[in-house]
């Protein structure tokens, strides 16, 4: 059993993403535990701003000995990407990170609840993901932690009516069936909070008295973190309250969720990738409870130290964003 040393804990971490959205927060979060020594992992032809504090290291995606170097002694892998990301290149990495012996790896999953099966298939990404881990499991030198978040409020409020179904401009809401279905939505802080606390919990326990919180708990599972359990009409109140406006002052539509989910997938398959983002969100407001993940596992905000945040601030940030047009992940 290892003992109470830094050996039992993670010190070492590699992060794919670092300079954008969410790998920005998770960076920054990390560095503020002064826990760890982080390497952002980016490709030789990347702009992308990394912060200050992370050591970088450019790797060729067709050169598969470039990323087993860069990951070689790395303690963690996250990997942070978009969804349009080139297909592929996290199977590079997990396969990597094996060859480099790297034994935790957190797989780009950032979303909702990775047993709910059918809602991963009808949203297209479940597959995908199902195989990252399976990818990870049959290698047999990592495991994996997914961090089920579901989607990020302040991007998800502000993007626009493909997504929690506002429009700011005009000041217009589309709600899914009545509006009235809780899904679980988390912020970027507390996203990016929960994996920093994550990797900073001892490995494995001291000795067969210790039951505090470990990392290994988390092995090859889902980490269930979350902000609010929220409904369309909870985030229409919330920025009613931030923007001063009444209900009387919005325009309300509703759609039928089969319908609007049929006209996701037909959009996306004309060719328009805003189609993607309305039939991924339809999805999990249907109203079997699929996007609730706390009603059937619980939260892990607990044992790891999550704080409780406020609606309307996040609100606030999101009309901001809104208002900016800053749309982009």
């Amino acid at each position: 059993m290892a003992t109470s040393t830094r050996q039992n804990y993670i010190e070492k971490v590699a992060i794919v993403g670092a300079g954008g959205q969410m790998g920005t927060f998770i960076t920054e979060a990390l560095l503020k535990t002064g826990k760890h020594h982080l390497t952002a992992i980016t490709r030789a032809d990347s702009t992308s701003k990394i912060p200050a504090g992370v050591e970088v290291k450019k790797v060729d995606y067709k050169d598969p000995t470039s990323l087993i170097e860069a990951l070689r002694g790395q303690d963690a892998l996250i990997i942070t990407m978009s969804v349009m990301s080139p297909p592929g290149q996290s199977a590079k990495l997990i396969e990597a990170a094996a060859a480099a012996n790297v034994p935790w790896v957190l797989p780009n999953e950032y979303g909702g609840d990775p047993t709910e099966k059918k809602m991963g298939e009808d949203a297209m990404i479940g597959p995908g993901k199902r195989a990252e881990r399976d990818l990870i499991e049959k290698l047999g030198k990592s495991s994996w932690v997914g961090i089920s978040c579901s989607f990020w409020y302040e991007y998800s409020l502000s993007a626009g009516p493909f997504a929690y179904g506002f429009d700011f401009e005009n000041r217009s809401v589309t709600f899914i069936d009545d509006g009235t279905t809780r899904i679980n939505t988390t912020t970027w802080p507390q996203t990016a909070l929960a994996v920093a606390r994550l990797l900073s919990l001892k490995v494995l326990p001291d000795d067969a008295s210790d039951k505090s919180a470990t990392l290994s708990q988390f092995r090859n599972k889902p980490a269930y973190v979350s902000s609010f359990l929220l409904s369309q009409k909870d985030m229409l109140e919330s920025v009613l309250r931030v923007t001063g406006t009444k209900e009387s002052d919005w325009k309300i539509e509703h759609d039928a969720h089969e319908v609007r989910f049929a006209a996701g997938v037909a959009q996306f398959k004309g060719g328009d990738r805003r189609g993607f983002g309305k039939l991924l969100y339809t999805r999990a407001f249907y109203p079997d409870g699929c996007g609730n993940y706390e009603a059937r596992h619980g939260l892990h905000n607990d044992i790891l130290g999550l704080p409780k945040e406020h609606l309307d601030e996040f609100t606030r940030i999101a009309v901001d964003r809104a208002a900016r047009k800053v749309l982009v992940l």
